[in-house]
């Protein structure tokens, strides 16, 4: 993996320039969606043709967008900007409920802690956040767009079913992501993206209130209103499926590289393709949206691969084993055991736990 760590560099400075990139692209991709919503407006009023105005000269469809624009962009952009600034602000608070995850010290978890904080002096970065999700699933993530955000969060099933090493190298892995910078670019994702299906859920919550609006002789209108409140909904969701495979494509080779990051912090690529053998099809965390899955260190999804936001856990084992010269492991992918894992310090306050235990104890 040596090879592949001189690299990182350059993709830390390539995701910078895709931060900004975003930062810029995403306005214009809104402005666009504005006019596309006003030309269809105008077509409502003035159709294919040209209309001969009060005060003089013509307008259609075209030109009453690009008015609309010229008149309205300022407010168009001021808008935008909030979102984004409220979202840039308050993502912490955002994600963690999203994920149902909570923060823990050296105190509640002293073996992670030290783990974590291990890492970090290692290569000399400032220690994150940690936080834990309470759910049987096993899976990791890193969030936060600057030091003061950055955070490590991780599953109980993660803790409970993989060994020391294994978590070490997953604790490797989610710190890469935030030397890199993938979690801000993920965040600058996010955060459009989510503006955008906001929009488009509510501009087709209202064609739907159009489409079943009874009809009588005082709101003839309503034919029109359907129609109009349809297309505004299809341009948000093209808009909104655009954000989406962008965010797609810059997912997938971050967890390469990740990988990689890992496997150069610990030196034990053998860690890194056991831990991910343990979490392949136990991923999912319950409870969770898209957006969150997006971060973990897996995410597999149907549908031929599609709509996958990492590539397949098998190609990154074989990707490890290949460069470093280490055999894949064979390993039966079940829990390691209670007295080889991690254990909850606070057990007994934790009821969650208590079930998850006793469940386990009396399975054969």
């Amino acid at each position: 993996m040596a090879a592949a760590g001189t690299g990182l560099n350059t993709h830390i400075w390539n995701n910078n320039i895709r931060s900004v990139m975003l930062l810029i692209a995403y306005p214009f991709l809104i402005m666009a969606m504005a006019w596309a919503v006003a030309y269809v407006i105008g077509l409502t009023q003035f159709g294919g043709g040209e209309r001969v105005l009060v005060t003089g000269g013509t307008t259609n469809a075209q030109s009453f967008a690009a008015n609309i624009i010229a008149e309205f962009w300022p407010a168009i952009l001021s808008a935008v900007a909030i979102w984004f600034m409220i979202a840039w602000l308050f993502h912490t608070k955002l994600v963690r409920r999203l994920s149902h995850s909570h923060p823990v010290t050296r105190n509640d978890e002293p073996e992670l802690y030290n783990l974590l904080e291990n890492l970090c002096i290692a290569k000399g970065m400032p220690m994150p956040r940690l936080e834990i999700i309470e759910t049987h699933a096993r899976n990791a993530f890193a969030s936060g767009i600057d030091e003061k955000s950055f955070s490590v969060t991780v599953t109980r099933g993660l803790l409970n079913s993989l060994q020391k090493d294994e978590v070490e190298a997953v604790l490797a892995h989610e710190l890469t992501h935030i030397e890199n910078r993938d979690v801000r670019l993920l965040i600058v994702c996010i955060i459009f993206t989510g503006m955008i299906g906001f929009a488009a859920q509510l501009a087709w919550s209202n064609a739907r209130y159009s489409m079943f609006m009874p009809r009588n002789s005082n709101n003839r209108s309503n034919g029109g209103a359907l129609l109009l409140m349809t297309s505004v909904a299809l341009i948000l969701w093209i808009g909104y499926m655009a954000t989406l495979f962008m965010r797609f494509a810059l997912s997938r080779r971050r967890e390469y590289m990740a990988d990689a990051g890992a496997v150069d912090k610990t030196k034990n690529p053998d860690a890194m393709m056991r831990a991910l053998l343990r979490i392949a099809g136990r991923e999912r965390i319950p409870g969770t949206t898209d957006d969150i899955a997006m971060m973990c260190i897996e995410n597999s999804k149907p549908f031929f691969g599609l709509f996958a936001t990492h590539p397949p856990i098998d190609e990154r084992i074989k990707a490890i084993s290949q460069v470093t010269g280490t055999p894949i492991p064979e390993i039966k992918g079940v829990p390691v055991g209670e007295e080889r894992s991690f254990k909850d310090p606070q057990a007994k306050k934790n009821p969650w736990l208590i079930r998850e235990r006793g469940m386990r104890k009396h399975t054969p």
